[in-house]
């Protein structure tokens, strides 16, 4: 079956932020150093796109197609849904689509437009908050609105870190971390974030049988090269279970993470009568989906989750998790599952 006509679920991911706090320069740089990710992208305006850096194929009226598969539409929220159908829809394949949220929309709308898009094969895929670390309490006093927004974010990225002192920065931080709470703070320069921090990367591998995704575990340990460019700035843990998981324990663990992790990708093994398959989990921030799969002839019921961020505290993380293994008389009933359901897209 085609790329195309498969039922893979395209995550949409939201990127908010108030005028110039980088948002267009964080997606240039996801668009730049995407390692092969196919990214559709939803702006309102391509005058701040950097269009030339994207090797431009060609361009059919408000839809410009990229040489490198990206795909490019601009629009504005009445049109929000008949793309995501075009992107979705496309030849080209692509992986993710990401909304650029600046003019089109407040963020709590932009999320109601994907989850209530019509679309079967859109799920949303979370809600980046970009800051501007040298404006931000300029930025906050003329627009109180910034702690609604950021209230809603599954990741804050901190931008132009480089261009505040240590003290100053360390305000920005802390008034971020008392309106977002748990939620994760990214800092970063220039909107510089690892793509694979927020998308899966697809194994295109001509070897392999069909499209599948790379597990983080084969993402971290199968080239050096690889994990010496994502993760120099991240440190990274595995866990792993033989025993099945509870799953309200581990919606709690995923709710209420340790430390600033980023991101959370594996396979989970509930167990449950009625949910003995698969479970595959995918968090970006605070934003956690499960997909329903089952598992293959020869592939062991383990659960396997890779948490990537910083300052992650090892054993507290591991911790909760091994909290989170069903212990032997515990009886686990389907309504166990209704935690896990709510992160779960409905099947078609």
């Amino acid at each position: 079956m085609a790329r195309a006509r498969d039922k893979r679920k395209i995550p949409v991911v939201l990127v908010s932020g108030f005028l110039g706090a980088g948002k267009t320069t964080l997606l240039n740089h996801l668009l730049r150093h995407n390692r092969g990710i196919r990214i559709g992208v939803v702006v309102n305006d391509f005058g701040s796109v950097n269009i030339d850096s994207m090797m431009v194929a060609g361009q059919v009226d408000s839809m410009v197609s990229l040489g490198n598969g990206c795909l490019c539409c601009a629009v504005d929220v009445a049109d929000m849904d008949a793309m995501f159908d075009a992107l979705a829809g496309t030849e080209s394949s692509i992986d993710v689509i990401v909304v650029e949220a600046s003019g089109l929309a407040e963020p709590r709308n932009l999320i109601r437009l994907v989850l209530a898009s019509e679309n079967p094969r859109i799920v949303y895929g979370g809600l980046v908050g970009v800051v501007d670390a040298v404006e931000f309490v300029a930025t906050r006093a003329a627009h109180p609105e910034l702690d609604n927004h950021l209230g809603l974010a599954d990741l804050v990225v901190v931008n132009k870190v480089d261009r505040v002192s240590g003290e100053d920065l360390r305000g920005v931080i802390e008034t971020v971390r008392d309106i977002t709470g748990e939620t994760p703070i990214l800092e970063t320069t220039h909107g510089r974030i690892d793509a694979e921090l927020l998308f899966d990367v697809p194994d295109r591998r001509p070897d392999r049988a069909g499209a599948r995704q790379l597990s983080f575990d084969e993402m971290l340990y199968e080239d050096d090269d690889h994990a010496s460019h994502l993760h120099s700035g991240y440190t990274t843990t595995l866990f792993e279970s033989d025993e099945p998981m509870d799953p309200r324990r581990l919606v709690d663990a995923l709710e209420n993470p340790a430390g600033d992790i980023y991101r959370m990708k594996g396979f989970v093994d509930f167990d449950v009568e009625g949910y003995r398959g698969k479970y595959v989990l995918n968090t970006v921030g605070r934003h956690i989906r499960f997909e329903a799969g089952r598992w293959e002839h020869d592939e062991p019921r383990r659960t396997r989750i890779v948490l990537i961020g910083t300052d992650i505290d090892f054993d507290y993380a591991e911790v909760r998790l091994l909290d989170c293994v069903r212990r032997r008389g515990d009886v686990v009933d389907r309504s166990a599952m209704l935690p896990v359901h709510r992160y779960t897209p409905q099947k078609e």
